[in-house]
Protein backbone atom coordinates (compact mmCIF):
# COMPACT_ATOMS: atom_id res chain seq x y z
CA UNK A 1 0.00 0.00 0.00
CA UNK A 2 1.04 3.36 -0.20
CA UNK A 3 2.73 4.94 2.94
CA UNK A 4 0.49 6.69 5.28
CA UNK A 5 1.15 9.99 7.50
CA UNK A 6 0.36 7.94 10.79
CA UNK A 7 -0.10 9.82 14.20
CA UNK A 8 1.69 7.62 17.05
CA UNK A 9 0.52 8.32 20.67
CA UNK A 10 0.33 6.58 23.98
CA UNK A 11 -0.40 7.04 28.14
CA UNK A 12 2.72 5.22 29.16
CA UNK A 13 4.72 8.12 28.18
CA UNK A 14 7.46 9.39 25.71
CA UNK A 15 9.94 6.84 27.33
CA UNK A 16 7.99 3.65 27.18
CA UNK A 17 9.47 0.86 25.06
CA UNK A 18 6.36 0.27 23.85
CA UNK A 19 5.54 3.20 21.71
CA UNK A 20 9.17 3.30 20.47
CA UNK A 21 9.37 -0.01 19.00
CA UNK A 22 5.59 1.06 17.17
CA UNK A 23 6.87 3.72 15.66
CA UNK A 24 10.03 1.49 14.66
CA UNK A 25 8.00 -1.01 13.38
CA UNK A 26 5.91 1.72 10.85
CA UNK A 27 8.73 3.70 10.03
CA UNK A 28 10.41 0.17 8.76
CA UNK A 29 7.04 -0.17 6.53
CA UNK A 30 8.17 3.35 4.55
CA UNK A 31 5.29 5.23 6.48
CA UNK A 32 5.70 8.88 7.68
CA UNK A 33 5.54 9.03 11.78
CA UNK A 34 4.70 11.24 13.83
CA UNK A 35 4.94 10.79 17.50
CA UNK A 36 2.81 12.95 19.89
CA UNK A 37 2.32 11.45 23.90
CA UNK A 38 2.86 12.51 27.53
CA UNK A 39 6.27 13.59 28.88
CA UNK A 40 5.45 11.17 31.83
CA UNK A 41 3.27 8.11 32.13
CA UNK A 42 -0.80 8.74 32.40
CA UNK A 43 -2.13 5.69 32.72
CA UNK A 44 -6.00 5.32 33.74
CA UNK A 45 -6.46 9.50 32.55
CA UNK A 46 -9.52 8.37 30.64
CA UNK A 47 -10.39 10.87 28.29
CA UNK A 48 -9.48 13.64 30.57
CA UNK A 49 -8.29 16.81 29.00
CA UNK A 50 -6.30 19.91 30.45
CA UNK A 51 -8.03 22.74 31.04
CA UNK A 52 -6.53 25.09 33.79
CA UNK A 53 -2.89 25.01 33.11
CA UNK A 54 -1.40 25.38 29.61
CA UNK A 55 0.31 22.32 27.65
CA UNK A 56 3.42 22.30 26.77
CA UNK A 57 5.24 20.31 23.64
CA UNK A 58 8.98 19.43 23.60
CA UNK A 59 11.12 18.30 20.78
CA UNK A 60 11.98 14.69 21.53
CA UNK A 61 13.12 13.22 18.30
CA UNK A 62 16.42 11.82 19.46
CA UNK A 63 13.78 9.68 22.06
CA UNK A 64 12.57 7.50 18.24
CA UNK A 65 14.17 6.00 15.44
CA UNK A 66 16.02 8.59 12.95
CA UNK A 67 13.26 9.66 10.39
CA UNK A 68 10.63 10.06 13.09
CA UNK A 69 9.00 13.48 14.24
CA UNK A 70 8.63 13.22 18.11
CA UNK A 71 6.97 16.02 20.76
CA UNK A 72 6.63 15.46 24.75
CA UNK A 73 3.36 17.24 25.93
CA UNK A 74 2.32 17.71 29.22
CA UNK A 75 -1.05 17.10 28.92
CA UNK A 76 -3.41 13.55 29.10
CA UNK A 77 -2.84 11.47 26.01
CA UNK A 78 -6.33 13.12 24.70
CA UNK A 79 -4.57 16.34 25.05
CA UNK A 80 -1.77 15.18 23.35
CA UNK A 81 -3.78 13.68 19.95
CA UNK A 82 -5.82 17.02 19.93
CA UNK A 83 -2.69 19.32 19.97
CA UNK A 84 -1.11 17.48 16.99
CA UNK A 85 -4.18 17.78 14.84
CA UNK A 86 -4.74 21.21 15.80
CA UNK A 87 -1.34 22.85 16.32
CA UNK A 88 1.81 20.77 15.88
CA UNK A 89 1.54 18.73 12.69
CA UNK A 90 1.76 20.33 9.43
CA UNK A 91 -0.92 17.95 7.42
CA UNK A 92 -3.29 15.70 9.57
CA UNK A 93 -2.63 11.84 9.67
CA UNK A 94 -4.53 9.04 7.64
CA UNK A 95 -4.26 7.31 10.68
CA UNK A 96 -3.92 7.32 14.22
CA UNK A 97 -2.46 4.86 16.70
CA UNK A 98 -1.95 4.41 20.48
CA UNK A 99 -0.19 2.31 22.34
CA UNK A 100 1.71 0.03 22.40
CA UNK A 101 0.02 -0.22 26.15
CA UNK A 102 2.15 -2.01 29.06
CA UNK A 103 -0.69 -4.03 30.02
CA UNK A 104 -4.27 -5.25 28.70
CA UNK A 105 -7.08 -2.85 27.65
CA UNK A 106 -9.70 -5.56 28.07
CA UNK A 107 -13.53 -5.23 28.62
CA UNK A 108 -15.01 -1.88 30.68
CA UNK A 109 -11.35 -1.03 31.76
CA UNK A 110 -11.12 0.39 28.31
CA UNK A 111 -13.58 3.42 29.98
CA UNK A 112 -10.72 4.57 32.10
CA UNK A 113 -7.77 3.97 29.58
CA UNK A 114 -5.50 6.48 28.50
CA UNK A 115 -4.20 4.35 25.47
CA UNK A 116 -8.08 3.68 24.07
CA UNK A 117 -9.10 7.78 24.88
CA UNK A 118 -6.07 9.06 22.71
CA UNK A 119 -7.03 6.59 19.69
CA UNK A 120 -10.97 7.93 20.88
CA UNK A 121 -9.94 11.05 19.74
CA UNK A 122 -8.52 10.58 16.42
CA UNK A 123 -12.02 8.60 15.92
CA UNK A 124 -13.97 11.52 17.06
CA UNK A 125 -12.32 13.71 14.61
CA UNK A 126 -13.20 11.39 12.22
CA UNK A 127 -10.26 9.47 11.57
CA UNK A 128 -9.18 5.50 11.26
CA UNK A 129 -7.67 4.77 14.96
CA UNK A 130 -6.10 1.84 16.31
CA UNK A 131 -5.55 1.15 20.35
CA UNK A 132 -2.94 -1.87 20.69
CA UNK A 133 -1.87 -3.15 24.10
CA UNK A 134 0.67 -5.92 25.43
CA UNK A 135 -1.66 -7.85 27.43
CA UNK A 136 0.60 -8.10 30.44
CA UNK A 137 2.64 -5.58 32.50
CA UNK A 138 5.92 -7.01 32.73
CA UNK A 139 6.13 -8.36 29.34
CA UNK A 140 8.91 -6.26 27.07
CA UNK A 141 8.74 -8.10 24.31
CA UNK A 142 6.77 -5.48 21.72
CA UNK A 143 7.77 -6.08 18.38
CA UNK A 144 5.20 -9.14 17.51
CA UNK A 145 2.84 -6.39 19.15
CA UNK A 146 3.89 -3.86 16.60
CA UNK A 147 3.69 -6.07 13.99
CA UNK A 148 0.37 -7.41 13.94
CA UNK A 149 -0.87 -3.95 14.95
CA UNK A 150 0.26 -2.74 12.02
CA UNK A 151 -0.64 -5.53 9.39
CA UNK A 152 -4.38 -5.03 10.88
CA UNK A 153 -4.51 -1.36 10.26
CA UNK A 154 -2.62 -1.63 6.81
CA UNK A 155 -5.39 -4.38 5.87
CA UNK A 156 -8.32 -2.52 7.49
CA UNK A 157 -7.92 0.97 5.51
CA UNK A 158 -7.86 -1.26 2.21
CA UNK A 159 -10.75 -3.05 3.09
CA UNK A 160 -12.73 0.22 4.64
CA UNK A 161 -12.13 1.20 7.52
CA UNK A 162 -15.52 0.97 9.61
CA UNK A 163 -17.56 4.26 10.09
CA UNK A 164 -16.91 6.26 13.48
CA UNK A 165 -15.20 2.78 15.09
CA UNK A 166 -11.88 2.86 17.08
CA UNK A 167 -10.76 -0.55 16.89
CA UNK A 168 -9.02 -2.33 20.39
CA UNK A 169 -6.14 -4.66 19.70
CA UNK A 170 -4.97 -6.68 22.39
CA UNK A 171 -2.37 -9.12 22.08
CA UNK A 172 -1.09 -12.36 24.23
CA UNK A 173 2.05 -11.77 26.05
CA UNK A 174 3.73 -14.47 23.85
CA UNK A 175 7.02 -15.20 21.33
CA UNK A 176 5.53 -14.27 17.43
CA UNK A 177 5.24 -18.37 17.11
CA UNK A 178 3.22 -18.89 19.87
CA UNK A 179 0.36 -16.29 19.32
CA UNK A 180 -2.85 -17.52 18.48
CA UNK A 181 -5.89 -15.98 16.19
CA UNK A 182 -6.89 -12.49 15.62
CA UNK A 183 -10.59 -12.74 16.13
CA UNK A 184 -12.99 -9.86 16.76
CA UNK A 185 -14.09 -9.89 20.41
CA UNK A 186 -17.30 -8.41 22.26
CA UNK A 187 -16.15 -6.48 25.60
CA UNK A 188 -16.13 -8.10 29.25
CA UNK A 189 -17.60 -6.19 31.73
CA UNK A 190 -14.32 -6.42 34.68
CA UNK A 191 -15.67 -5.94 38.06
CA UNK A 192 -12.65 -6.00 41.18
CA UNK A 193 -12.46 -6.95 44.93
CA UNK A 194 -10.82 -5.45 48.11
CA UNK A 195 -10.64 -1.52 45.59
CA UNK A 196 -8.73 0.18 47.53
CA UNK A 197 -6.04 -0.63 50.71
CA UNK A 198 -6.32 1.53 54.00
CA UNK A 199 -3.25 2.65 55.13
CA UNK A 200 -1.51 5.83 57.59
CA UNK A 201 0.95 8.25 57.09
CA UNK A 202 3.99 8.99 59.17
CA UNK A 203 2.07 11.70 60.79
CA UNK A 204 -1.69 9.33 61.48
CA UNK A 205 -3.29 10.26 58.81
CA UNK A 206 -5.51 7.63 57.00
CA UNK A 207 -5.00 7.59 53.11
CA UNK A 208 -5.80 4.78 50.57
CA UNK A 209 -4.21 3.42 47.39
CA UNK A 210 -6.38 2.06 44.60
CA UNK A 211 -5.71 -1.27 44.16
CA UNK A 212 -7.85 -4.78 43.68
CA UNK A 213 -8.01 -7.78 41.91
CA UNK A 214 -10.18 -8.71 39.07
CA UNK A 215 -13.47 -10.79 40.39
CA UNK A 216 -14.80 -11.73 37.18
CA UNK A 217 -15.95 -10.94 34.28
CA UNK A 218 -19.61 -11.14 33.34
CA UNK A 219 -20.49 -13.18 30.42
CA UNK A 220 -24.42 -12.13 30.88
CA UNK A 221 -23.72 -8.73 30.21
CA UNK A 222 -21.33 -8.79 27.77
CA UNK A 223 -22.51 -7.43 24.40
CA UNK A 224 -22.44 -8.05 20.79
CA UNK A 225 -22.59 -10.75 18.84
CA UNK A 226 -23.41 -14.00 20.40
CA UNK A 227 -20.71 -16.13 18.09
CA UNK A 228 -18.28 -13.59 19.36
CA UNK A 229 -15.80 -14.77 21.84
CA UNK A 230 -14.80 -12.41 24.84
CA UNK A 231 -12.11 -10.41 24.65
CA UNK A 232 -10.59 -11.32 28.38
CA UNK A 233 -10.80 -15.19 28.14
CA UNK A 234 -9.57 -14.95 23.89
CA UNK A 235 -6.47 -13.38 24.94
CA UNK A 236 -5.94 -15.45 27.85
CA UNK A 237 -6.08 -18.01 25.63
CA UNK A 238 -3.57 -17.19 23.71
CA UNK A 239 -5.46 -15.21 20.88
CA UNK A 240 -5.45 -12.04 19.43
CA UNK A 241 -8.70 -9.58 20.54
CA UNK A 242 -9.64 -7.02 18.21
CA UNK A 243 -12.98 -5.30 19.59
CA UNK A 244 -15.03 -1.68 17.71
CA UNK A 245 -16.08 0.50 19.85
CA UNK A 246 -17.79 3.97 19.25
CA UNK A 247 -17.16 7.12 20.87
CA UNK A 248 -21.34 7.47 21.70
CA UNK A 249 -22.42 5.26 24.49
CA UNK A 250 -26.69 5.30 23.53
CA UNK A 251 -28.19 2.20 24.52
CA UNK A 252 -29.08 -0.21 21.69
CA UNK A 253 -31.85 -1.71 23.28
CA UNK A 254 -35.03 -2.02 22.23
CA UNK A 255 -37.58 1.00 23.34
CA UNK A 256 -40.33 -1.48 24.93
CA UNK A 257 -37.83 -2.43 27.28
CA UNK A 258 -37.47 0.71 28.84
CA UNK A 259 -39.85 1.86 31.87
CA UNK A 260 -42.36 4.32 31.52
CA UNK A 261 -41.14 7.74 32.07
CA UNK A 262 -41.86 8.98 35.60
CA UNK A 263 -44.37 11.79 35.79
CA UNK A 264 -42.94 15.14 36.95
CA UNK A 265 -44.62 17.38 39.84
CA UNK A 266 -45.81 20.36 39.04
Amino acid sequence: MPPLKILISNDDGVFAGGIRTLAAEALARGHQVSVVCPDQERSATGHGLTLQTPLRAERADELFAPGVRAWACSGTPSDCVKLALFALLDEWPDLVLSGINHGPNLGTDTLYSGTVSAAMEGTIEGLPALAVSSADFQWRQFEPAAAIALDVAEQMLQQGWPLNTLLNLNVPPLPAPQIGALRWCRKAVRRYTDQFVERVDPRGRTYFWLAGEVANDLEAQVAGPADWPVDVAHVAAGGVSLTPLQPELFWRGEAAALPPLPQLAR
